[in-house]
């Protein structure tokens, strides 16, 4: 499940599930009602936010982000609404099968990026950091690692929303075993919206797993990252310098 709420509107919110589409309360959780049924082509999904500058505007990635053993549902691409969730539409990326994140600029609710995790079985070229600047009518991927290695989360700093952090997750699931981790996963950092990505390693395991990352609101110099690894290795990690270093929490 993924939620997200109105920053204008602290009654109304919105999630997101496994198979059960999209929802809204307009009563703080007293009651919910599906907005989504008959709209979208799947129906798990792996994120939803919406637009600060304009509570009119959602953006949902589809396929669900969390590998199951048994099964996992896959997705098709970006959903968007531009009337609080009455309508939707379909806006692309239908080949990255599970979205993990979906981040939008606080002032302008046409630049969104998304973190794809790709296909589940496979290697998937569409894994990896994709940006648009026009609402969904076109993506550049700013950010691959390789066929492998998607995006397990993406956080961005929202008073500069220049500087965004990612976390590349290699993985596979085979019918006798789920691997996670490889030479492919590590946390990263931009400071150009997307254009340039720097490896962050100081203070972090040199070999992760799954990894969450998150950069304080209140103190955008604090992010905090949620790692997989072997042993007292693996928990929650903090950086006070933007990433520069992290000890261990």
């Amino acid at each position: 499940m993924t939620a997200t709420g109105v920053k204008q509107n602290p009654m109304t919110y919105y999630f997101g599930s496994t198979g059960g589409g999209i929802w809204k309360t307009e009563d703080a959780g007293i009651s919910w009602k599906n907005i989504s049924d008959g709209q979208l082509k799947t129906g798990s999904v792996g994120a939803i936010t919406v637009a600060e500058s304009d509570p009119n505007v959602l953006y949902v990635g589809m396929g669900e982000h969390p590998v199951r053993g048994m099964m996992t549902s896959h997705g098709d691409g970006i959903y968007k609404s531009t009337d609080a969730g009455k309508t939707w539409k379909n806006v692309g990326l239908e080949k990255t099968k599970h979205i993990a994140a979906v981040r939008i600029h606080p002032n302008n609710p046409d630049v969104v990026y998304v973190a794809a995790q790709g296909a589940l079985h496979g290697p998937n070229e569409d894994r990896g950091i994709y940006r648009t600047t026009d609402g969904g009518k076109t993506w550049q991927k700013i950010f691959y690692v390789d066929a492998n290695t998607g995006c397990a989360d993406l956080s961005m700093d929202m008073t500069n929303p220049r500087i965004l952090y990612a976390a590349m997750w290699q993985h596979r699931r085979y019918p006798w075993k789920v691997e996670s981790g490889g030479a492919g996963c590590a946390l990263y950092k931009s400071v150009d919206g997307g254009d340039t990505w720097t490896k962050m390693t100081e203070g972090l395991p040199k070999n992760i797993g799954k990894a969450a990352v998150s950069v304080s609101r209140a103190n955008p110099n604090r992010v905090y990252a949620n790692i997989e690894a072997e042993g007292d290795k693996a928990g929650v990690y903090r950086s006070d310098d933007a990433g520069k270093t992290w000890t261990q929490s």
